[in-house]
């Protein structure tokens, strides 16, 4: 092999090398931008008042105008029917989507759970929407019990077959702690706070929040 073919070779690998290190910055979302929150009961409060639950608080510490659609009970399927007339209504800048935990207590395959979530996020894709997927932890009495709970795997799957960045082990945090619960599956308004303050932090290490 000459010089030349072998100089060649080198600059593509270097290109290449360079290509898979860097990584397009993502756009911060800015005060005043709409983020709707697909979610359950974790979403909406459950445990606490309105006033204490995360997206408000969330919604004090970014400037977001946060819409809240969590809904005690709703699983990964329903809010894949309820996410088209939530985008058309509200055109938000991001997505943050909390589902899955109803679907794991009523024992629903992971599959499914995984392909409905999956199909969530596509649709919001397809509207330039950008998205935040959370974590929810496994479902462990046990492991509860003891305070040492863990995200189901199932989330770290669907981040990364669908490239999107996950928030994790914020739920199992805050619910393996008892002083942070309202009950076993929903955190307090202690419990809420602290939920708030790591999502924040999430989201801006993900590039969602301008680091000061």
């Amino acid at each position: 092999m000459n010089s030349l073919v072998k100089n060649i070779i080198l600059i593509i690998c270097l290109v290449l090398l360079g290509c898979g290190e860097s990584q397009t910055p993502r756009p911060a979302v800015s005060a005043g931008s709409t983020v709707l929150i697909l979610g359950d009961s974790l979403s909406y409060g459950t445990g606490a008042t309105p006033e204490q639950a995360y997206p408000r608080l969330l919604e004090k510490s970014t400037g977001w105008r946060i819409v809240n659609e969590g809904i005690p009970g709703d699983t990964s399927s329903g809010g894949l029917q309820r996410l088209p007339a939530l985008l058309e209504a509200h055109q938000p800048t991001l997505l943050i989507l909390e589902l899955g935990g109803n679907d794991l207590l009523r024992n629903t395959p992971a599959k499914q759970v995984e392909e409905n979530l999956k199909a969530i996020i596509q649709q919001a894709k397809s509207q330039g929407v950008q998205i935040a997927l959370v974590a929810i932890p496994e479902i462990s009495p046990f492991m509860a019990a003891v305070g040492n709970l863990s995200d189901h795997p199932l989330y770290a799957r669907v981040a990364e077959e669908s490239s999107v960045p996950l928030i994790a082990d914020v739920f199992s945090d805050v619910l393996s702690d008892r002083a942070l619960k309202a009950d076993q599956i929903h955190p307090n308004a202690l419990g809420y706070a602290e939920v708030a303050i790591k999502m924040q932090t999430a989201l801006k290490r993900l590039g969602f929040i301008q680091a000061q």
